[in-house]
């Protein structure tokens, strides 16, 4: 029996193995499955954790439903009625001025789709609202070398649209800044719309038209966020079902790996044992499989060195609901860096999903850290919370002490797609091509939201049962 080894228990080490399994079936086969995780737990940075009546989750909380994947794999899990939209108030606020305004109706990431709300908006200045109208008359880049993701938004929308929209909800989504992020790899989109439409408002307009058809004919209707009745941990336990317990090591932490005079694999763990296998599949952070391959091929270890990560934190804080002044008639909002404030944005969670807290409760959740403030991860509890607070105190009104707080700090958790990052893919897997048998996956390479990890996770798992088809 061919033997694979998966090394890391994230969404992408799991989704691997799970599917790994599955299309060994398929082709008729059976492989040998060993899922390896340094720590305790599986899944990674989706920790969800029950108080009482509150779900609390500690990483992310939900995936997309434009990405099929991440869906796609809980309905074949059998999680298809546990899956849960958010509630029907979608509105988002962007902190300006010390004061909230909702980001205009209709927008889709940073770009207006809807001529009445954007025009009546507060959090946009009319030089504002002018400069990104001429995106329509702006004409499309020549050039192919790449620009930041800064560059592209002060081209087409204005300086005013980069800073109160687009450098708050990419620091929300990928903890990084605009001026360094790579626009190929982060937000490929908006070059596809660029070149077919000349305009993103152009762009925009026309892909709303056609996702909205697209609903009328679809099945049942899912929101742009969704989640599980229980939280993502409902997930992780149901792939760790479907994998087996028995083919999963806690505690397992891969130290080293070098091919033998076979051709197949020998790992070997922090306590001295070893082993072998004739395939692996990295799903670790690039630094870490960076020191797991660095005997074995230290160019592949530099290349994978060279992808940075910053850290971050949540913190979640629940509140009796007359503690809390402002209405909460929104998600939550995200805060521009040029407001100076601690916590990047904050999520109203017992607004955006059912089930989060109990009745005259509220469950609120706030980001700290990110390219920006990184230091402020290592704050001590006590200081952290102060800090957070303090800010939210301030933003939204609240009486008194929380009744609940959870801290979670991810340490050098998301990696950074910065300009060149698909140069740098395109070294590592002509330098992976050396090392047949040997796959890598994860958020560090083609995406860093969960359903993209998924996809990834998918194609790698066909490679590596191929792979194995096709040994002697």
């Amino acid at each position: 029996m061919k033997r694979l080894v998966v090394v890391g228990g994230g969404i992408a080490g799991l989704a691997a193995a799970y599917f790994a399994m599955e299309k060994a079936k398929k082709i008729g086969g059976s492989i040998s499955l060993k899922l390896l995780d340094e720590k305790d737990r599986l899944g990674g940075c989706i920790l969800t954790e029950r108080v009482d009546d509150f779900i609390i989750e500690g990483g992310p909380d939900c995936f997309l439903s434009e990405k099929p994947w991440a869906l796609a794999l809980c309905e074949k899990l059998g999680l298809g009625d546990r899956v849960l939209n958010t509630n029907e108030n979608r509105r988002v606020f962007i902190l300006s001025h010390g004061k909230l305004h909702e980001l205009p109706e209709g927008f889709m990431l940073m770009v207006p789709t809807s001529f009445l709300p954007f025009i009546k908006s507060s959090l946009i200045s009319w030089q504002g609202k002018v400069r990104m109208a001429m995106d329509f008359f702006i004409p499309k880049k020549e050039s192919d070398e790449e620009e930041s993701l800064a560059e592209f938004v002060r081209r087409r929308l204005g300086e005013e649209a980069l800073e109160k929209i687009a450098e708050p909800l990419v620091a929300g989504i990928h903890a990084g800044t605009p001026e360094t992020m790579g626009l190929k790899s982060t937000f490929p989109r908006f070059l596809q719309i660029e070149e077919e439409y000349g305009s993103l408002i152009r762009g925009m307009l026309a892909r709303r038209k056609m996702a909205l058809q697209w609903q009328k004919k679809a099945g049942p209707k899912r929101t742009m966020f969704l989640t599980l009745i229980d939280g993502l941990g409902e997930w992780i336990e149901c792939l760790k079902e479907k994998v087996g317990e028995e083919r999963v090591g806690l505690k397992k932490k891969v130290v080293g790996l070098r091919r033998t005079e076979k051709g197949d694999y020998n790992i070997r763990l922090s306590d001295g044992a070893s082993f072998e296998t004739d395939s692996i599949i990295l799903a670790t952070p690039s630094f870490t499989t960076a020191k797991i391959v660095e005997e074995m091929d230290a160019k592949l270890s530099e290349i994978l060195l060279t992808i940075p990560y910053v850290s971050s934190a949540t913190v979640s804080l629940a509140y009796r609901r007359s503690q809390v002044h402002h209405p909460l008639d929104a998600f939550g909002f995200i805060i521009p860096r040029t407001e100076k404030r601690k916590i990047m944005a904050s999520t109203w969670t017992s607004v955006k999903f059912n089930y989060r807290a109990p009745e005259d409760h509220v469950l609120l959740r706030a980001f700290v850290g990110g390219a920006n403030n990184e230091e402020l991860v290592g704050l001590d509890d006590e200081e952290m919370l102060r800090v957070v607070q303090q800010d939210l105190r301030e933003i939204i009104g609240i009486e008194g002490d929380p009744i609940l707080t959870r801290i979670y700090r991810w340490e050098k958790s998301m990696p950074q797609y910065l300009v060149g990052h698909l140069e740098k893919i395109s070294k590592l897997e002509e330098r992976i091509s050396l090392q047949p048998g040997l796959f890598l996956t994860g958020c560090a390479y083609k995406g860093i939201g969960i359903s993209d990890s998924v996809h990834d996770a998918e194609i790698i798992a066909g490679k590596a049962v191929e792979y194995l088809k096709n040994l002697n």
